[in-house]
């Protein structure tokens, strides 16, 4: 009888857009869509009505302006906020996601701008930190976590890192990165929000991990990715979500938009017939 693991591969797997449209080009099943989410804090109102989907196999893009929401819904998919009103749908199922908890249990891994990284420690004890591997003689496992940590890197096609027992502090900005996406998989997320994941890094840098990002879904992920930067949006998003001022601009395929209308969302809330209506814009956030 197949593992739990091989289960949950086997169906993020048949999930796969690609797989669907080659079954019949049916429609993928959203790993995780999202219903009316509402989110104040006081009288300010952050999220109203948000709603996205994120299919598995795709990197889905979250943009808007500074305060239009973005790490507001990425908290509160993460459980550190509970919403006010909406629904969470993991697979087509509603879920309550409470705290980190039931996020983590859903499959949710957030990998945020600053990598939650400890620099003193390796590459192995960084990607099992808190969730070490013990043998029965309740000793750390250190040979089945350097093989899992390796295997997980070798599943991305990493090849920028010399070895898992580097210290993170002689890693470069794109190699941190590279631990910190790699760590996801190893976990099995279904669900991994990347929270810039290209600031700070160079032109060469960025590639690689924009690759990473990409090979990341390739292992049938839904990738939720944050990102200030047009050109990477634009580059290896599937879909992408715009939020204007906390109110759900538009979601849309990267094929049917093009970089104008994107900003034209994220800065007036519509463009052309897509987004908002101007009554709508105009009064977004109030």
């Amino acid at each position: 009888m197949a593992d739990s693991h091989q289960i949950r591969v086997s169906l993020a797997v048949m999930r796969h857009p690609r797989c669907q449209r080659e079954a019949g080009g049916m429609s993928p099943t959203a790993t995780l869509e999202l219903r009316g989410v509402d989110k104040s804090f006081g009288p300010v109102h952050v999220l109203s009505s948000v709603g996205l989907t994120a299919n598995a196999g795709e990197v889905t893009a979250l943009v808007g302006d500074n305060g239009a929401g973005k790490s507001t819904l990425v908290k509160c998919i993460g459980g550190i906020h509970r919403v006010d009103a909406g629904e969470f749908i993991f697979d087509g199922t509603p879920q309550v996601i409470g705290g980190p908890r039931d996020a983590a249990r859903l499959g949710v891994e957030i990998v945020y701008q600053d990598l939650a990284l400890c620099d003193n420690l390796d590459i192995v004890d960084n990607m099992f930190l808190g969730r070490e591997e013990v043998t029965g003689l309740g000793t750390l496992d250190e040979n089945t976590m350097e093989q899992q940590a390796r295997q997980a890197l070798d599943a991305l096609s990493v090849r920028t890192v010399r070895s898992v027992r580097q210290v993170v502090a002689s890693l470069s900005g794109g190699q941190r990165q590279t631990v910190a996406i790699a760590k996801s998989l190893l976990w099995k997320s279904t669900v991994v929000i990347l929270d810039e994941p290209t600031a700070a890094l160079g032109v060469a840098q960025t590639e690689q991990v924009l690759g990473l990002v990409r090979r990341l879904a390739g292992q049938g992920v839904a990738v939720l990715m944050v990102s200030h930067n047009m050109n990477d949006v634009l580059s290896v998003a599937d879909s992408i979500v715009v939020l204007y001022l906390g109110r759900m601009a538009a979601q849309v395929r990267r094929e049917d938009v093009t970089q104008t209308q994107v900003v034209e969302l994220i800065t007036a809330g519509r463009s052309g017939s897509l987004g908002l209506s101007p009554t709508e814009s105009w009064g977004a956030g109030i």
